[in-house]
């Protein structure tokens, strides 16, 4: 390889499937060597989660005919506690309270950087997606849950990952709207922005006023002609950008970029956009809500940029 390319592994760790891609990174290209899905299976359990993950960055890496040691990242929810080393906050929960980091490296015998996955799709999309060119970049996943990251400009200028000292930077869909009388979260508590804002929060309070299930999808194409859809969508949109306005007011990134199977909602950015304008503490808004450009990829592409 060039003295500009890097050989580079990245894990995305799902819920629902695990990923994995090796990554040939130029200065202002990438090149993806190999690429291997898995479904999570994450009802099995800790240990077939940990072995999976080992299994197929083992793959991807002689899928290319790669050998290591490598520069391997993990993207995953949750983090990691700067006390324990142990899994916190994940809502593949399974995972929680184990050593997944440590004993990842132990069956890999070399370092593995690891970050939330918020934070892994927020960083792909700062470098080399919608987010390039601006150096604070807030990244929001919207999909099963509700997730956030934020990137900086690193040392060396190349934009960062900043999760914070208790490595939960972002995390604003775990800020707390109605903690009495809000839908219960699985942290633990009740009415947090993930419980309104996911994809199958949307669905459930469709059901909840129907009888009907109907994924968001088809909720989204009713629209016109079904006034709760559209009510539904319309209050999703509205508080949506109340909940982005307030990481407007604290952070005042340059750029948001929506992630997520809900971001792909018509229409949802400038919806968005418009209602963050009446609650922004400022008199004009100038921070752009962008939809992602990378698609699915993102998550482990940014893993491997970690």
């Amino acid at each position: 390889m060039g003295h500009d390319e890097q050989l580079l592994l990245g894990v995305d760790l799902g819920g629902t499937k695990m990923e994995a891609v090796l990554l040939k990174l130029r200065s202002e290209s990438f090149e993806i060597l190999s690429r291997i899905r898995r479904s999570t299976d994450r009802s099995l359990g800790y240990a077939h989660i940990l072995h999976a993950v080992h299994a197929l960055i083992c793959e991807t890496a002689n899928e290319a005919g790669a050998s290591f040691p490598l520069r391997v990242g993990v993207g995953m929810p949750g983090s990691i506690s700067r006390s324990s080393g142990l899994i916190k906050n994940a809502n593949t929960t399974c995972l929680n309270g184990r050593p997944f980091r440590t004993d990842l490296i132990g069956l890999l015998g070399q370092p593995v950087q690891f970050q939330n996955d918020a934070n892994c799709f927020a960083l792909a999309e700062a470098r080399l997606g919608a987010g390039k060119g601006h150096s604070v970049v807030f990244g929001v996943i919207l999909g099963t849950g509700v997730g956030g990251g934020l990137v900086l400009p690193g040392p060396d200028g190349v934009p960062m990952a900043w999760d914070g000292p208790q490595g939960i930077a972002g995390e604003w869909g775990h800020v707390c709207l109605e903690p009495v009388t809000g839908p219960p979260c699985y942290c633990g508590r009740r009415g947090c922005v993930e419980t309104f804002l996911s994809g199958p929060a949307v669905e459930a309070q469709y059901a909840t006023q129907t009888g009907l299930t109907l994924a968001l999808r088809e909720l989204s194409q009713r629209r016109e002609t079904d006034p709760l859809a559209k009510q539904i969508l319309a209050e999703h949109a509205a508080m949506l950008g109340r909940s982005l306005a307030t990481v407007i007011n604290i952070v005042d990134p340059e750029i948001i970029v929506l992630g997520g199977g809900v971001s792909n909602l018509p229409g949802l950015c400038n919806d968005a956009l418009r209602e963050a304008r009446k609650w922004v503490f400022s008199d004009d808004l100038t921070t752009p809500i962008v939809r992602h450009t990378l698609g699915d990829s993102a998550g482990v592409l940014g893993a491997a940029l970690l």
